[in-house]
């Protein structure tokens, strides 16, 4: 039986991050990953970001904003899919966009926008770090162009310090997220305030039976959709190596519609356009 919440669930990130209460974990993080100096959030809501949350189940989003109104995205991104980079830089176009609030005059001076994307995979595999910063760069002087959009990508199954070896907030950040499902006791090395009450926010026994049921079923869907997901793609992937690359993803498609995957998570893990998973 777990002690503590996957952060990887939508359960567990949302009562991480998502609730008021724990706001100040949110901005603990942010100020730790992005060196910045936040004392207030505001929590947001943008119906595309809302509506494409829900509909892609692999992913969930935290939409804030701070003092001098910088807007910060916090996506989660449960396992490999396709187009996972274009969704994140997807996901930033509406805190640009909606800088130009209709009927309003407006000089075109943008407020900062942070993306963070919190991975629970590898998609660099030939890369050791698992900390990418991306901003705009003129490639001709290797200088940002424009240092109001920056996207931040967290390998997590990349960080691989114990527990022992733990040296910077940075680091224990890091550390929760790779290991809070897996803890058994509070680790020593967490003695920071702000450690203490995410282990607080995050120990089950702590839950009522509502919220327990809750977890439960969360967890449930998201070994679920890790499971198919895996399986799939192996099973593609083996099928690719005797019918070739196509036909393979065909068989992957297949075995995901019979699951009632959506047309578009399907087109997502696998590369197939919609028109052709229409057809299979």
């Amino acid at each position: 039986m777990e002690k503590f919440i996957n952060p990887f669930t939508d359960f567990g990130f949302k009562k991480l991050f998502g609730e008021e209460r724990n706001k100040d974990l949110l901005i603990d993080f942010i100020n730790e990953l992005l060196h910045e100096s936040i004392h207030v959030l505001t929590y947001l809501t943008n119906e595309r970001l809302a509506q494409d949350s829900v509909a892609a189940a692999n992913t969930l989003v935290v939409y804030c904003e701070n003092e001098q109104d910088e807007k910060f995205i916090v996506q989660l991104q449960k396992v490999q899919q396709g187009s996972r980079i274009d969704r994140s830089i997807y996901y930033t176009t509406f805190p640009v966009q909606e800088q130009a609030e209709p009927g309003k005059k407006w000089n075109f001076e943008l407020k900062g926008v942070y993306t963070i994307a919190l991975l629970g995979f590898v998609f660099a595999e030939n890369v050791s770090t698992f900390h990418h910063k991306v901003q705009l760069v003129d490639l001709e002087t290797n200088e940002v162009f424009n240092n109001k959009l920056q996207l931040t990508y967290l390998e997590i199954p990349k960080f691989s310090k114990q527990e022992h070896e733990l040296e910077t907030h940075y680091d224990k950040w890091m550390y929760i997220f790779q290991n809070l499902g897996k803890l058994q006791e509070r680790p020593a090395a967490l003695q920071e305030k702000v450690f203490q009450k995410l282990l607080d926010a995050a120990e089950i026994a702590h839950f009522d039976k509502e919220q327990q049921i809750a977890y439960q079923d969360s967890l449930k869907n998201y070994r679920g959709w890790d499971n198919v997901i895996n399986t799939s793609l192996q099973k593609g992937i083996e099928q690719g190596r005797k019918e070739g690359i196509e036909q393979g993803l065909h068989q992957t498609a297949l075995r995901m519609k019979e699951k009632g995957f959506s047309p578009q998570d399907i087109s997502d893990a696998t590369g197939l356009t919609l028109d052709q998973i229409e057809h299979i």
